[in-house]
């Protein structure tokens, strides 16, 4: 049998009251149905379910003191350890037609706060149940999508070594070897790619799309604005989700103005003038979308100069936006070796109908707040900015390491995260005003009115220009962007520096 551990077996307590205690985040029945196919074909004689009760966690714990301390003679008296009185760990079962319990896993995360990083463990199966076919398999793959589904961005277990290879045919991957309770273990680790597919989806195709274009002039690739040739303007452009226009319109308005206002803050340039375009099936409509942007754009200070609007037509929103600075901040200007720092808003909250994906901080903001973020990067004047947007955190930090001609690592624990968002929403989703700067380390950033800023990583070589790794309390890392997140590649001044062997 399998056995994956967190530890050495704690003193005998009553493990069964924090599992009792854990909330369903899905219905009895449904994780099993979903992940085991059993729609469409002959339905098992079992099913996975979340322990909600305190006789199916007993039932759960029995199987376990069966295999673990009578069958294994793994542990003596108990198994039972400080992981059972965690109120924030679940058990998974397997479950016979007659309710009876199988078998069953228990998931929970590692540390406090919970950073993103869970741990599977004592996965077990009565003796007589063995022999029907998948119930181990199918609680480790219940598991692994469980955690994921709970915003699990590292998932490990520590198994048997006799079990090692039913983990890597389930797609697990080795990292070391262990020991535990004077027993041979191997540490195994679940891929999870979830940055990597955001960033892939949101960035991937730029480069063959507009390869040949040699967009932003010498030293600027895949910024968030463009230096007007000839002058100290910067411009910016960018559409909304036509989706999000049409069920939100007043907060699709108001992100026309945010989202541009951050891009041309991301290069250190002031707001001066925006030109919008809008189509909408009626003039009631494009009424809505024209409310929240007249709010943004008073909030911000900066006029709506001219635009286009279209009716009879599907909702659609794109705004552009024009900046001054005589220094423009490029993504393009990190080294390897340079810290990088996250200055985020974390006041507000998810935006209704958004939980997970938007986070609105601003429309609470006074307008003199809002002008502060602005300027952040025009007062800090780092080597290196990028606004986070579509890509999340990890996407946007892996365009800057792109764009630089290098890799980054990324302190999961150190970045800065509101108390009411996960940490895997919160690196993925669009945060509202948050800034990825680099710099010398110990160089600092400047106040930033009501947002946070903090040291979460440093540029790196040896990674693939634009791979982000993410690294966590115990020094390991794992995969957050495997490679180059737009394909634009490194600006030309990367490219001189290289050939002429400088940094």
């Amino acid at each position: 049998m399998t056995d994956v551990l967190l530890g050495p077996a704690a003193a005998p307590r009553p493990a069964w009251r924090a599992a009792a205690r854990a909330t369903p985040a899905i219905s009895e029945g449904e994780l099993g149905q979903v992940l085991l196919g059993a729609h469409g074909r002959a339905r098992r004689p079992w099913a996975i379910d979340i322990a909600s009760d305190l006789a199916t966690v007993r039932a759960y714990h029995a199987v376990r003191h069966g295999v673990f301390v009578d069958e294994q003679g793994l542990f003596a008296g108990s198994d039972a350890d400080d992981v059972d009185d965690d109120p924030r760990a679940l058990v998974l079962v397997a479950r016979a037609d007659d309710g009876s319990v199988l078998g069953g896993v228990r998931l929970a995360p590692a540390v406090a706060p919970d950073i993103g990083w869970w741990v599977g463990s004592r996965l077990a199966v009565r003796p007589e149940a063995r022999h029907t076919a998948g119930i181990g398999p199918a609680l480790v793959r219940a598991a692994c999508a469980h955690a994921e589904r709970l915003g699990a961005l590292r998932f490990d277990a520590t198994v048997q070594r006799a079990n090692e290879q039913l983990f890597a045919r389930l797609g697990w991957r080795r990292v070391g070897a262990a020991e535990v309770a004077g027993a041979p273990h191997v540490r195994m680790r679940w891929p999870i790619g979830r940055h990597a597919a955001q960033a892939r989806a949101a960035k991937s195709a730029l480069g063959p799309l507009l390869a040949g274009l040699h967009l932003g002039g010498v030293g600027f690739v895949g910024d968030d604005g463009a230096p007007v040739p000839g002058s100290d303007l910067v411009a910016a452009c960018d559409a909304i989700v036509p989706s999000l226009v049409e069920r939100d319109p007043e907060w699709a308005g108001w992100c026309g103005v945010l989202v541009n206002v951050n891009d041309l803050s991301a290069m250190g340039a002031a707001p001066v003038g925006l030109l919008d375009a809008i189509g909408a099936r009626d003039p009631s409509f494009a009424a809505r979308v024209l409310a929240g942007l007249r709010a943004a754009a008073v909030a911000w200070d900066v006029p709506v100069l001219g635009g286009h609007t279209q009716f009879g037509v599907p909702a659609a929103l794109s705004v552009t936006a024009l900046g001054r600075t005589r220094r423009p901040v490029p993504a393009s200007g990190g080294r390897p070796g340079h810290a990088v720092t996250m200055t985020a808003d974390l006041g507000g909250d998810w935006r209704p109908g958004h939980t997970g994906r938007q986070w609105d901080s601003t429309t609470s903001r006074t307008g003199a707040e809002l002008r502060m973020l602005a300027g952040f990067v025009a007062d800090a004047q780092p080597a290196a900015a990028k606004d986070v947007s579509m890509a999340g955190v990890v996407g946007t930090l892996g365009m800057l390491a792109e764009a630089s001609g290098c890799g980054a690592v990324l302190d999961v624990a150190a970045a800065p995260v509101p108390a009411g968002a996960g940490v895997a929403d919160w690196l993925g989703c669009f945060p509202g005003f948050a800034m990825l700067t680099c710099d010398e380390p110990g160089r600092g950033v400047p106040p930033a009115g009501p947002a946070t800023s903090a040291v979460c990583g440093e540029l790196v070589t040896g990674r693939a220009a634009g791979g982000v790794a993410l690294r966590w309390p115990d020094g390991e890392l794992t995969d957050g962007v495997p490679g180059p997140v737009t394909g634009l590649g490194a600006s030309r001044c990367v490219e001189v520096r290289h050939a002429l062997g400088t940094s």
